[in-house]
């Protein structure tokens, strides 16, 4: 087994310990696996060229999210902020360990922890790259879930703040991949809303 091969297979083993699961197309699978599946599948269709650094920041970009639960943080901006931060190193360390294991020399290592921490977005090529399958991801799948969660009256205004958010985070080309997405009419109208 090649070193990508082995670091892909240990990420998926740590991701199959998550215990929330999520079904999908009758199967029931662990969500952060899931979610780990999603990204790769995205990523080769978005860059089907990406290097090995970038498939598997992707890979474990959730890597053990269920960890450190968002409500160990004050359920505020900032408790917001600093529960993200701490994810991105959490994700980075534990991807770290796993390359290290495999014998991927330390620039490799590195390379992988900026991509997973997502750093110079819009200056990064990969990082960027990265960030539009994290919104492909995101609007292709877990767009309608958040939706359904969100129950008061503003309920569509909020959709349609959370989806210009995520637009301005893409680039041209995650814009004309976006597009492209099959969403479901309610959906894709918040889309059509956020956008006009």
């Amino acid at each position: 087994m090649s070193k990508f091969d082995e670091a892909i297979e240990r990420i998926d083993k740590k991701n199959s310990k998550d215990p929330h699961t999520e079904v999908y197309e009758g199967k029931t699978y662990p969500k952060e696996l899931l979610y780990s599946e999603r990204m790769t599948k995205q990523l080769l269709e978005f860059e089907p060229g990406a290097s090995e650094e970038l498939q598997i920041a992707a890979r474990a970009q959730h890597i053990c999210r269920w960890q450190t639960p968002r409500d160990e943080y004050p359920m505020t901006r900032i408790g917001y902020l600093n529960w993200r931060n701490d994810l991105k190193k959490k994700h980075a360390s534990i991807t770290g360990e796993i390359l290290e294991e495999v014998g991927y020399n330390q620039d490799f290592i590195d390379r992988v922890s900026f991509l997973v921490q997502k750093k110079k977005i819009k200056k990064d090529e990969e990082s960027q790259t990265l960030e539009d399958v994290i919104c492909l991801v995101f609007l292709e799948y877990y767009l309608a879930d958040f939706e359904a969660k969100l129950k008061d009256d503003s309920k569509d205004d909020k959709m349609v703040d959370i989806i210009k958010k995520t637009w301005a985070k893409m680039s041209t080309k995650g814009h004309e991949e976006a597009l492209k997405l099959a969403l479901p009419d309610e959906t894709a109208a918040l889309v059509t809303r956020a956008l006009s």
